[in-house]
């Protein structure tokens, strides 16, 4: 690896190289041809002219030269991404096929169990195949935007972690519409989620709830000291070590808030739990 990067960097080097040159023997026949022929107006536009093509043409030449070796192997990933997904999908809609054909099939209740618990299986796993999906493709290509309804998907996000059997929800989400990156806004609530579940008491009520253009998370757990609020959002900062963790998830939440546009704020007090702020209001519906 470290052969392959020194040598991009010689080869880039090189082309440097050879640019800056070619630009020190256009200048100097710039210069030649200016004495030569006087130094006036109508001389120099046709002097810089054929400099300025001559550097644009070797410019282009020497820059197609360096990327193309990366576009081969860009298109070559992204084939074998294209091929890797096509396979993961293809056991994981049968699965699901086949389960919906037992269901109907069997009568027996703990049959009848198993299958639903293969089934929320599938549709965990098909989950972590979208955003896995999402991923490479947020990195790749602009991610389209789409209408949504808040409270279906707040709902939808909290039913989930419910199968967990942790801690308690309440909900007071109003019934309105955004548009948005609906898959990086449900990957943004799950890492906000699992967070209070996370830092709370099992048994610890957690509150979610929207008013004025802001979505409320709210958590009785441990608390943020005040101190280390001013790093909460750092990639791999970690503010109690006692709890295992990346600490990558609120930095996640920090970069998609920031690409969307929405402000997001954090008040927490030690030993009485944090409260998030989203500003969702940017997101309403605009007919």
């Amino acid at each position: 690896m470290l052969r392959v990067w020194l040598w991009k960097k010689k080869e880039v080097l090189t082309a440097a190289l050879i640019y800056f040159l070619t630009i020190l023997v256009l200048l100097s026949a710039l210069y030649w041809f200016l004495q030569s022929n006087g130094f006036d107006r109508h001389n120099f536009l046709i002097a810089a002219s054929g400099v300025l093509l001559v550097a644009f043409g070797w410019g282009y030449v020497l820059a197609n030269d360096l990327l193309a070796p990366k576009r081969e192997m860009d298109e070559k990933l992204m084939h074998l991404i294209r091929e890797i997904l096509h396979e993961l999908n293809l056991p994981l809609s049968t699965i699901q096929a086949n389960t919906a054909m037992l269901k109907k099939a069997l009568n027996d209740s703990k049959s009848l169990k198993r299958i639903d618990r293969i089934d929320g299986a599938s549709a965990r796993l098909k989950r972590l195949y979208e955003e896995l999906v999402y991923t490479i493709k947020k990195k790749i290509l602009p991610i389209e935007k789409e209408y949504f309804e808040l409270s279906k998907l707040i709902t939808e996000r909290v039913e989930i972690l419910g199968e967990l059997q942790r801690n308690p929800f309440l909900l007071s989400v109003s019934q309105m519409t955004l548009y948005a990156d609906k898959i990086g806004f449900e990957q943004m609530i799950d890492n906000l989620l699992n967070n209070a579940m996370k830092y709370s008491d099992k048994n610890a009520l957690i509150e979610i709830w929207d008013t004025d253009g802001s979505l409320y998370i709210r958590d009785r757990g441990t608390g943020i000291d005040e101190s280390k609020l001013v790093r909460i959002f750092e990639r791999y900062y970690q503010a109690d070590q006692n709890y295992s963790g990346e600490g990558i998830g609120l930095a996640l939440v920090k970069e998609y808030c920031d690409e969307t546009g929405l402000e997001i704020s954090i008040r927490s007090k030690k030993g009485e739990g944090t409260t998030i702020v989203i500003g969702i209001g940017v997101l309403l519906e605009k007919k």
